[in-house]
């Protein structure tokens, strides 16, 4: 096992990857920028390194600094936490080529994985379903482009190879404005992500957003935690998740989870990752693999028992993974609620001093937050400063746990979405449970238009 790991992340998955090491007794080496100083990771660390000024691309994207930061402190490994560089193939490999272990994948999986044509590929390969659309990249004959869509069916979505975070995709619901559409998803693509390639698949028009945590070690081990329901989102950013999915049969989700732990194997993955899926009229549609621990990876623990980042932490020691499938047992329901600084209803930032900070408590109550009385939320970054995540014997307990987590939840000083999640904790359509992708925008425009 590590001796010292170096943290290169910030905010509440500093601080959680900070306590798992803690636990397991290894010491924290925490990267910071000259925003995050007072950060309470920082306070509680081991070391600190000052890797740069506020912007993300001298500090938090900066690679020579991370590792450099590694090398001085004599760390073993280096955790990037989700978001930054935490799927970032290069870093990966850089890491490795300094001597530090990456608590990660391998560089080539996440090379693979996150090139959205060739991870499709690979799951065809591997059994896994996929939604309808063309074979690869686009070709550059808009003829053949026109055949390929019609062979699909409108509506069609258009989106980069190399995209993710709900960037880089385009509907189309007519031949008319197909090519034109492919024209411009491919210039934002090259813009973005430095990768003009986009393919095409079938639009679903009512899907839910339903995903697998996996578990694969290097030893041929690999586990299935369950499935998250992530449907609620506001332009493809994900606002609450729980645990298990409601009104989907098991049979149906333990038969994807076993092919995702199958594929895992043929793949030869490495460490925690999520196949993110559409789900709709009782099928499963793969859509991408995030390569990483997870922003909801608490509805999992809290169903299964299993710590992940913990196990991401043995299994890039080269430990064998702590739990076998038939040991996996799944007990009650869990949501999260991600509390983030912004206007509930215009979803405007809201940086600045948090004047009060309260935070619930009781049976099944879990706070994953940085935050606290006097701290200064920076304007640098995503405006995510915490989560609150309930766990109950049933949903409707999970919900009242919650509804009353929220009303005890108090932050003065900046804006927060609080208030929408405690609307949405008395929504009909929510309690009834199986809203699609598209719901909560429908239900923004008609209680809150802009």
């Amino acid at each position: 096992m590590f001796k010292k790991i170096l943290i290169a992340n910030r905010g509440e998955i500093a601080l959680r990857v900070q306590r798992a090491c803690r636990e397991l007794g290894i010491q924290t080496v925490v990267v910071y920028s000259e925003a995050d100083r007072e950060a309470k990771y920082v306070k509680l660390a081991d070391e600190a390194v000052c890797i740069g000024p506020a912007p993300s691309a001298q500090s938090y994207l900066h690679m020579p600094a991370i590792i450099s930061a590694a090398e001085v402190t004599d760390a073993e490994a280096i955790h990037p936490g989700y978001g930054f560089l935490s799927e970032n193939a290069d870093f990966a490999e850089r890491v490795e080529k300094s001597g530090f272990a990456f608590i990660g994948p391998r560089p080539d999986s996440i090379r693979m994985m996150g090139d959205k044509v060739s991870a499709k590929q690979a799951m065809i390969r591997s059994g896994v379903p996929c939604v309808p659309g063309s074979e690869g990249a686009l070709p550059e004959d808009p003829r053949e482009i026109t055949r390929i869509a019609r062979s699909i069916g409108y509506p069609v979505i258009i989106k980069a190879a190399g995209g993710g975070g709900g960037r880089g995709m385009r509907v189309v619901h007519t031949e008319a404005a197909l090519i034109n559409a492919v024209t411009m998803t491919r210039s934002e693509a090259a813009a973005a992500f430095g990768n003009p390639a986009v393919y095409m698949e079938k639009f679903l028009l009512q899907p839910r957003h339903i995903e697998i945590q996996v578990l694969a070690d290097t030893h041929g081990g690999a586990v299935w935690l369950g499935e998250r329901d992530c449907s609620m989102q506001r332009r493809h950013q994900k606002v609450l998740e729980e645990a298990p999915a409601p009104g989907i049969p098991r049979r149906l989700i333990e038969r994807i989870g076993a092919r995702c732990a199958d594929a895992c194997k043929k793949i030869g993955y490495r460490g925690a990752g999520t196949f993110e899926f559409l789900y709709e009229n009782g099928e499963f549609y793969f859509i991408e693999m995030n390569t990483r621990v997870q922003v909801e990876h608490p509805v999992t623990e809290f169903i299964t028992g299993v710590d992940i980042v913990v196990e991401q932490i043995r299994i890039a020691a080269g430990e064998k993974l702590s739990v076998r499938q038939r040991g996996v047992q799944f007990n009650g329901h869990a949501i999260e609620c991600r509390i983030n600084a912004e206007d509930p209803y215009k979803f405007t930032p809201s940086p600045g001093r948090i004047t009060v900070w309260h935070v619930p408590g009781g049976p099944g109550v879990r706070v994953d937050s940085h935050a606290y009385a006097n701290y200064f939320v920076p304007p640098n970054y995503d405006s995510m400063i915490g989560k609150i995540i309930v766990h109950g014997a049933t949903r409707e307990q999970a919900i009242a746990r919650m509804r009353i987590a929220l009303s005890e939840m108090v932050v003065d000083g900046i804006l927060t979405n609080i208030p929408l999640h405690r609307e949405l904790m008395v929504d009909a359509r929510f309690i009834e449970g199986g809203t699609s992708i598209h719901y909560l925008e429908e239900y923004l425009a008609a209680r809150h238009p802009a």
